[in-house]
C-alpha cells in the first residue's frame, strides 16, 4: 500500500519473525549469545522467557539457524502435545523410525539408540521448545526424564525452552524443582526501552529499502513507546497503521495524531485514558458554564461572554 509511497522496497512491519530484519539490540545479542555458551557447556536445560511480542520465536530461529554443522536440532513448535506425542514428535525430528503405535518404552529406547549413534558420529543434539508454558506437568517431566540419556561423559541430549513468563511461574511450583534444578542458564527478553524504540523502527525501515529523513517524529516516537511498553510486535502493528494513515493523508512524517489513531484501533495498546477522561471533562465543564451563564443572561460575543 504504502510502500512505493515512501520509496520503501517492502513491508517494513510484517509480523512474522523474519531473520533478515533481525534488530541487534543489546538485549537479544546477550540472549543468543547465553544460549550459544548454554550448550557449548553442555548443559542439560536451558530457558528463555519473555513477554508476548518480545522476539522469542525470532530468537529461536536464530539460534537453529546460527547452529553449526556439528549440532542436531529437534524443533517442537507446538507444545500442545501429551508426553507421548511429544516423545514421538522429538523421534521424528531426529529421524528415528517408529511404528504406528509403538509403545512408550520402545520410544524411548529407539531415541537413545539414535541419540548413542549421532554421540558417535561427534553431533550433539538440541530440542527446542517454542512456548514451552503452553507444555502440560506431564509432558515437562517426561523432557526432563528424556534429559537423564546420557553417556559416562556427558549428556545425549540438550533441552531449550522458549516461553512467555508464565513457564516462569509453572517451574516455581514445587512439583516441578527437580525439572528448575537441571535449567544451568535463563535469560528473560525485556521490552524496548524509548530510545532502543527509534533505532529500532530505523533498522526496519532501512533493511525495507527506506533512506530518507526520519519518518516518525520525536513526539511521534514518544507516544508510540507509551502505547507499546516497548514490545517489538505491538510496536509493528501500530508503525504500520499509524505509515497507513499518513499516506491516506498525504504526509510525509508520522505525527502524534497518526499514532493515536493507530493506537484507538489496536488491541492491547496502551490509550491515553487519562487525557482522553480530562479532556472529556474539560469540554463538559465548558459546556455547563456556558449553559449556566446563558441562563443568567450573558451572551456569547467574539470568544468571550458579555
Amino acid at each position: 500500500m504504502y510502500e512505493q509511497y515512501f520509496g520503501l522496497k517492502q513491508a517494513p512491519f510484517a509480523l512474522t519473525p523474519d531473520t533478515g530484519f533481525f534488530y541487534r539490540n543489546e538485549a537479544h545479542v546477550e540472549a543468543l549469545e547465553v544460549l550459544r555458551v548454554a550448550l557449548e557447556a553442555g548443559e542439560g536445560f536451558i530457558k528463555v522467557t519473555g513477554e508476548v511480542g518480545t522476539g522469542k520465536t525470532l530468537l529461536c530461529r536464530l539460534l537453529l539457524n546460527g547452529l553449526d554443522e556439528s549440532w542436531v536440532t529437534a524443533w517442537v513448535p507446538n507444545p500442545y502435545l501429551d508426553p507421548d506425542a511429544l516423545r514421538r514428535a522429538v523421534a521424528d525430528e531426529l529421524r528415528v523410525a517408529l511404528g504406528p503405535t509403538p509403545r512408550q518404552h520402545t520410544v524411548v529406547k529407539k531415541l537413545q539408540e539414535r541419540l548413542i549413534e549421532l554421540a558417535a558420529q561427534g553431533k550433539r543434539v538440541a530440542v527446542v521448545i517454542d512456548e514451552a508454558q503452553a507444555l502440560s506437568d506431564d509432558s515437562l517431566e517426561a523432557l526432563r526424564l528424556l534429559s537423564n540419556l546420557e553417556t559416562e561423559t556427558r549428556k545425549l541430549l540438550h533441552v531449550v525452552l522458549f516461553g512467555q513468563p508464565e513457564l516462569d511461574e509453572r517451574l516455581a511450583r514445587p512439583q516441578l524443582r527437580q525439572l528448575r534444578q537441571r535449567i544451568g542458564f535463563a535469560y528473560r527478553l525485556p521490552a524496548l526501552d524509548a530510545e532502543g524504540l527509534g533505532h529500532y523502527l530505523q533498522h526496519r525501515l532501512a533493511v525495507a529499502g527506506y533512506s530518507g529523513r526520519p519518518l516518525f517524529g520525536s513526539p511521534a516516537l514518544r507516544r508510540l513507546h507509551r502505547a507499546s511498553g516497548g514490545i517489538p510486535r505491538l510496536v509493528n502493528v501500530l508503525a504500520h497503521k499509524s505509515l497507513l494513515l499518513a499516506y491516506g493523508r498525504g504526509l510525509r512524517e508520522v505525527s502524534v495524531a497518526e499514532v493515536l489513531l493507530a493506537v484507538r484501533d489496536t488491541e492491547g495498546a496502551a490509550r491515553p485514558a487519562r487525557v482522553a477522561r480530562h479532556w472529556v471533562w474539560a469540554v463538559a465543564a465548558t459546556l455547563a458554564l456556558g449553559a449556566a451563564l446563558a441562563a443568567l443572561g450573558f451572551a456569547w460575543r467574539d470568544g468571550v461572554f458579555a
